[in-house]
């Protein structure tokens, strides 16, 4: 015991990689709330809260009409439900995750393997997104579906003009 104390108390004992660790963590949480707050504040939202429909799919859901969003998103949640059987709860992963930040020792691998599965958690998310608005884009009409072609042109062109905006500001 008595060597292994010895050992955690020499500098550059793995305190270098622990540091790291922590900076990465650090840098990993920055980056989430500086794009978390610029999509909310550069979002294109004129008048309107965004959905998590919206924030998830960007212009994809947003030149969505209004009960197609609707629509989906029950769609989503109905999906979500039947499927989330073997998946912790979100709420209770980010307690988790919180627990481990404040753990002492902190343990990096744990925090790791958290923000992994966070990362899973969402990706299946998305693609489960994806498939359902597929699924609906495909049951549109021709006619329907072209109209969308057209409100995502515009929300995508719209996008790119307020980006070169802000690049010459």
């Amino acid at each position: 015991m008595e060597n292994q104390r010895d050992l955690q108390d020499k500098p550059g004992t793995g305190s270098w990689m622990r540091l790291l660790l922590v900076v990465s963590l650090a840098a990993n949480l920055a980056v989430v709330g500086v794009v978390a707050g610029w999509a909310l504040r550069h979002g294109g939202h004129h008048g309107h809260h965004p959905s998590r429909l919206d924030m998830a799919g960007g212009p994809l859901t947003r030149a969505l009409s209004d009960e197609d969003r609707r629509e989906i998103g029950q769609r989503m949640r109905q999906v979500w439900r039947e499927t989330r059987s073997d998946q912790a709860d979100i709420g209770t992963s980010f307690d988790a995750l919180v627990s481990d930040l404040r753990a002492v020792p902190f343990d990096p691998a744990r925090v790791t393997r958290r923000m992994q599965q966070h990362r899973e958690g969402f990706a299946a998310r998305f693609a489960m997104g994806q498939e359902v608005l597929l699924d609906h884009l495909a049951a549109m009409s021709d006619a329907d579906r072209a109209a969308y072609a057209d409100r995502l042109e515009k929300r995508i062109r719209e996008y790119r003009e307020r980006r070169d905006r802000h690049r010459k500001e």
